[in-house]
């Protein structure tokens, strides 16, 4: 059997969730090419905007690796889709709505990268599941995806289901919380270079289209800076306040700054619930009485201070939270961890302040 055949073997066991066919049968597979130094082929989508192409695509970049093992890392699947259909002259388009159930959206962000924003959400949403909250985290950091890595999904491929003829998608769960990451999409180690549009879609299907069901908290992991991405998120989803994560060091307090403008600005209006100030000293795991303030001191205080903001927490930099992320387990699970009753605090401090809006 020559290899193109044998490339449209292993595709024909790639199931489309929706349509429940192969996407070989299904005549999605178009042009394959095949050289030494690559296989390529489009696949070609049935309808527009479809949820679960780059599910299917990464489906079928991990059989044919496993099935062709010297083309690693040499694959290449062009995603091609139809027009969109034209909407009608007064017809109101009809989105579904998976975030309907949510009682609260909190959004998490950053004036700039690096300052924990992530592990920050991702500590924030374990610890409110361990207090009997219902919480669901949406990665929006389209660019940068950390949650399946924090959360130790990277091999999670999410399923389609079909409510009321509106599809969704299955958000992943561990730890009590619910996750849904572009990263569920894409190859760990694929770069996403996306205009603006493209990413914004992107997101917009991840907020409608995700099965969140009833919960109490939906934590949105924000890119850092101000840009398309933070837009769409405030207008898709009417947010009930913010948190703004930043180090004590004078570069991330100026970005801090930045991100506080924006939230506050008239037409954006959305409630900052506090400041987190991380990695606000170090302390060693054999001097555990000890404090080193490596990046300033008290820099998030006199931020918070200054804006009129509460101090939602000081968070200290210890070694096992960064372990711990990268071992998938938030540290905050830790009933041993000094960090766990900062992030215990900082989830009453912010339930606090949020039933009081």
């Amino acid at each position: 059997m020559e290899i193109k055949e044998q490339i449209k073997s292993v595709l024909a066991s790639v199931i489309h969730p929706e349509l429940g066919t192969d996407i070989v049968s299904s005549g999605m597979v178009e042009s394959i090419e095949v050289t030494e130094n690559q296989i390529r082929f489009t696949l070609s989508l049935v309808k527009p905007r479809d949820p679960f192409a780059l599910s299917v695509k990464k489906n079928a970049i991990q059989k044919l690796t496993e099935k062709f093992p010297d083309y690693k890392d040499k694959i290449t699947v062009l995603i091609k889709e139809p027009a969109p259909k034209t909407q009608k002259k007064g017809e109101q388009p009809s989105l579904p709505s998976g975030e309907a159930q949510v009682r609260y959206k909190v959004a998490i962000s950053s004036g700039k990268g690096g300052v924990g924003k992530s592990t920050v959400t991702a500590n924030l949403a374990v610890t409110l599941a361990s207090k009997g909250y219902r919480v669901g985290i949406l990665d929006a950091d389209i660019y940068g995806p950390s949650m399946p890595k924090m959360f130790g999904l990277e091999n999670y491929v999410p399923v389609g289901e079909v409510i009321d003829g509106k599809e969704f998608l299955v958000p992943a769960e561990k730890y009590g919380v619910k996750v849904m990451s572009i990263g569920f999409f894409i190859q760990s180690d694929d770069a996403l270079i996306w205009r603006g549009p493209m990413a914004t879609n992107a997101l917009r299907q991840l907020i409608h289209q995700t099965k969140w069901g009833e919960l109490d908290f939906l934590l949105i992991d924000l890119p850092p800076g101000t840009g398309d991405v933070h837009l769409t998120i405030i207008g898709e989803l009417k947010l009930s306040g913010a948190i703004v994560v930043t180090t004590p060091q004078q570069v991330a307090l100026a970005d801090a700054v930045r991100g506080i403008g924006m939230f506050r600005q008239e037409k954006v209006n959305v409630p900052i619930l506090g400041l987190v100030e991380n990695m606000s000293w170090f302390t060693p795991l054999e001097l555990p009485d000890n404090r080193y303030y490596i990046f300033g001191k008290g820099g998030g205080v006199e931020l918070a201070q200054s804006r009129n903001i509460p101090l939602l927490a000081q968070v200290p930099l210890v070694q096992s939270v960064c372990e711990s992320g990268d071992e998938g387990i938030p540290a905050s699970l830790d009933q041993k961890e000094s960090v766990r009753q900062a992030f215990s605090d900082m989830a009453e401090r912010m339930i606090t302040f949020l039933e009081t809006l």
